[in-house]
């Protein structure tokens, strides 16, 4: 009996950042979710480490669901060669939808909007909405000032200790390969 198809929902920047480490992750990360055959739900953008991950992704054969505000399609450049394009009203749409049409969450480095994204899933998992797995790519260390800001919010007092078990850093995409089979099996 085939499993029912996998999607991966990727939160990333919609610039490259100062450090090619980050490109290249992003476009290992594509080649990733089309060699395990899971779909990728990102926000439908061109630009950036959004565009990187669905270039790839989609040129290796993955299966693609985007999904962007109205305001953002001159800015990010819309992406037309999707499986699936979705154009939301609001931002806060567009994080929804792409939640909803996901198994699991995987933050790359970006900035406010990633950050949003981020603690939206998050304060979701904390509140039991939802047992999805989030995983940071935490590439040279970008994500160790917020895990240690975590860590600080659960010190002083202002979340449970569980909060820190709903995210999962993960140092590379080969670490992130394997927690995602595992959570996806």
């Amino acid at each position: 009996m085939p499993h029912p198809l996998r999607s991966v929902c990727v939160f990333c920047g919609a610039r490259n950042g100062s450090k090619p480490a980050y490109s290249a992750a992003a476009r290992t990360l594509g080649a990733l979710l089309a060699a395990e055959g899971w779909r990728l739900v990102f926000g439908a953008g061109d630009v950036g480490l959004m565009g990187e991950v669905a270039r790839v992704a989609r040129h290796a054969g993955a299966d693609t669901f985007g999904v962007i505000p109205l305001h953002l399609l001159q800015r990010e450049k819309g992406r037309a060669d999707l499986g699936r394009l979705v154009v939301t009203e609001t931002m806060h749409e567009r994080k929804k939808v792409m939640f909803v049409n996901s198994d699991a969450i995987v933050v790359l480095p970006g900035g406010a909007g990633s950050l949003d994204e981020f603690f939206e899933v998050l304060t979701w998992r904390q509140l039991g909405l939802h047992a999805k797995p989030i995983f940071l790519l935490d590439i040279d260390g970008y994500w160790a000032p917020l895990t240690a800001l975590i860590d600080h919010v659960v010190a002083e007092g202002f979340a449970e200790p569980s909060l820190r078990g709903f995210v999962t850093p993960v140092a590379d995409v080969a670490r992130l390969a394997q927690a995602l089979r595992l959570a996806l099996a």
